[in-house]
């Protein structure tokens, strides 16, 4: 199996080095990644200047872009085969609910997913990169023993506690839950007294009850949630259907 990993926290992140090791138990692992964090980045792709791409070591890469950049670089023009399977992660912090819509994370693995490769995006539920390497052996296991089970291609998000590997409580496959809005900006000044704006925290969970990823994971559960591209609003499309002149 050959695995291609990525991730949002830049290629030198204790979770993308705890992954890469985990998945070379059971794979040539290639690694292209952004030169630093770029959180929140999305699905951008940047297009208003080249890109550069600098070689770590044997099969390590990183790319002065987004998360989507690495792996579009990848697939396009800097591997010469086609990766089995695209992992991301793993993330300082959660992508639940609609951080997905944000993440640069779960962004890297849909890239991939637009591309027709399985691809899978991880993260640990809470900063700090607590028991980093008990969720990169869940993540191994998960790999290793679950794939045959899911039509391909795939893009599943994928939550994993911040606990020991003998605490995690299982699995349960989940459905995103919604946040309450965003906090406001905070307001303050650069050192020439302009004034600047940083993005405030994330709202907290708004629905979270059974069969949502927040519930799994705040029972010490890893929540698995498929993940879909198509954006189209089927219900109100066949609504304006019907008035449409």
């Amino acid at each position: 199996m050959k695995i291609l990993i990525s991730n949002d926290d830049g290629y030198l992140a204790p979770g993308l080095l705890a992954l890469a090791e985990a998945m070379s138990e059971i794979a040539d692992v290639v690694v292209v990644a952004p030169e630093r964090n770029r959180s929140g980045a999305s699905n951008a792709l940047t297009l208003d200047k080249p890109l550069s791409v600098t070689r770590v070591r044997d099969d390590v890469y990183f790319v002065n872009g987004t998360p989507s950049d690495c792996v579009h670089v990848a697939l396009t023009g800097l591997l010469d085969y086609r990766p089995d399977l695209i992992v991301s992660g793993i993330n300082q912090g959660q992508n639940m609910g609609d951080d997905t819509l944000y993440s640069g994370t779960v962004a890297a693995a849909t890239e991939g997913f637009l591309f027709g490769i399985p691809a899978i995006a991880f993260s640990q539920s809470d900063k700090g990169w607590g028991y980093i390497d008990d969720a990169a052996r869940y993540a191994l296991d998960l790999v290793r023993n679950r794939l045959d089970l899911i039509q391909k291609p795939f893009l599943l998000n994928v939550n994993i506690p911040n606990c020991p590997y003998a605490e995690i409580r299982g699995e349960q496959l989940t459905r995103l839950g919604k946040r309450h809005p965003s906090e406001p900006v905070i307001k303050s000044a650069d050192p020439r007294g302009r004034v600047i704006y940083w993005i405030g925290p994330a709202g907290e969970a708004r629905e979270a009850g059974e069969g949502t990823d927040f519930f799994a994971v705040a029972k010490g559960y890893v929540s698995i949630t498929p993940l879909q591209i198509d954006l189209t609003h089927t219900i109100q499309l066949e609504q304006l259907k019907r008035v449409w002149k």
